[in-house]
């Protein structure tokens, strides 16, 4: 049976920092790249406060920063956001309210490839982000 959002959540394996031998996913051969996990996206959306949102590359560009290195994973980050975000989905159908999940409509948008993956309306989202007085 497969895993469900928040046990991929809370297994996480180990964040990492490699130096890419061949250039990937636009990030130069010889940077340093930044592997987050899910864990640590989870605590990056949470720590975006109400009425603020981040793109997903701002977001990579700050988890790369904080960790000294040159870029974020484009890759493994999207699959963490939407791990993070399905666990959130997850826990507001168990009946946490939202204020208590992590806010993953400040970075995603009903128009993005990730959210098609979610099991919500994306319409939804944007509603969200309406609420907070940001730009759908």
């Amino acid at each position: 049976m497969p895993k469900t959002a928040a046990e991929r959540l809370k297994d996480s394996k180990p964040e990492k920092r490699v130096v890419l031998d061949k250039d990937f996913a636009g990030v130069k051969a010889g940077q340093m790249l930044y592997v987050a996990n899910p864990k640590v996206v989870d605590q990056y959306v949470r720590g975006i406060p109400a009425g603020q949102s981040r793109s997903i590359v701002q977001m990579r560009e700050d988890l790369a920063k904080s960790k000294d290195t040159d870029a974020t994973c484009p890759v493994s980050t999207a699959i963490f956001l939407r791990i993070s975000a399905q666990a959130a989905i997850d826990e507001m159908e168990g009946g946490l309210a939202k204020e208590h999940v992590a806010p993953f409509w400040r970075v995603l948008r009903a128009s993005d490839n990730i959210t098609s993956k979610l099991s919500i309306d994306r319409q939804w989202i944007d509603t969200q982000r309406v609420l907070e007085g940001l730009d759908p």
